[in-house]
């Protein structure tokens, strides 16, 4: 009888043994687990490390804090100038309260999924399409502004949000090619007018100086000519001025004495 007693026993601490082993949970550094008992939830969230979840009165629901990169698939938007494009983004976010995550929403990645999607079509479509192009840092601030603030309430903490491509229609981007080559040629003729007026602004103020030193005139046309003889011409022109033949004109214009 007493043998009975003790292999009761040892079978008794063996299965109570096996019991608290099957029980053992470790959660990694980067997990929490909110547990259930009897379908009511615990006061904090356990872990990391080694914790005890007491089956069945128990059940634990693992929630990750990592980072997750979530990539929006591509959406129609038109913007508000009335453009229909293509676009996709990035969506980093996290957990930062797990039993928020878990108590608050049935399934967080799935609803920061269609929460990013509905902002993505409803900011972008505000936006003009030379603003979507040019100012895409403060459009991706207000989007992530708008996710966070809605995914708040979730436990859900969203760190940045990145348009990552805007396709275009063929005939808008032909159109923007117009529309910078013609910028291009505008810049051009603006750069070449002000070199214009530069120059013959400069070039009265030489006329001036040479206007009161006729000796300036002389010494300018000898460099000139300097100049043109350094150079390997075979053929060269060779200006004279024309006070040299002021006195054979004015002759020329004097009345001839009759005879």
């Amino acid at each position: 009888m007493t043998d009975i007693v003790y292999q009761s026993v040892g079978v008794f601490v063996a299965l109570v043994v096996l019991y608290f082993l099957s029980c053992i949970r470790i959660l990694f550094e980067y997990q929490r687990g909110v547990i259930f008992r009897l379908g009511r939830v615990l006061g904090a969230p356990k872990g990391p490390g080694l914790i005890l979840v007491f089956w069945p009165i128990d059940r634990m629901v693992r929630v990750g804090l990592r980072t997750i990169v979530h990539a929006v698939s591509p959406q129609d938007v038109i913007t508000r100038d009335n453009v229909s494009v293509k676009v996709n983004a990035v969506v980093y976010f996290r957990v930062i309260d797990a039993m928020k995550a878990v108590l608050e929403v049935e399934n967080y990645h799935y609803a920061t999924d269609q929460l990013s999607l509905t902002t993505l079509r409803s900011v972008l479509g505000q936006a003009e399409l030379d603003e979507l192009l040019s100012q895409r840092d403060q459009i991706n601030r207000r989007l992530q502004n708008v996710i966070d603030e809605h995914s708040g309430p979730w436990g859900v903490k969203v760190a940045l949000v990145e348009v990552k491509d805007v396709d275009l229609p063929d005939h808008m981007k032909r159109a923007m090619a117009k529309q910078a080559e013609s910028e291009r040629e505008r810049r051009a003729k603006v750069i070449h007018a002000d070199g214009e007026f530069q120059a013959s602004t400069k070039l009265r103020d030489a006329a001036e100086v040479l206007k009161d030193h006729p000796i300036a005139v002389q010494m300018r046309y000898l460099q000139t000519l300097v100049e043109i003889g350094a150079e390997k011409n075979t053929t060269i022109l060779f200006p004279l001025p024309i006070e040299l033949f002021r006195a054979f004109i004015n002759r020329s214009e004097k009345p001839q004495p009759s005879t």
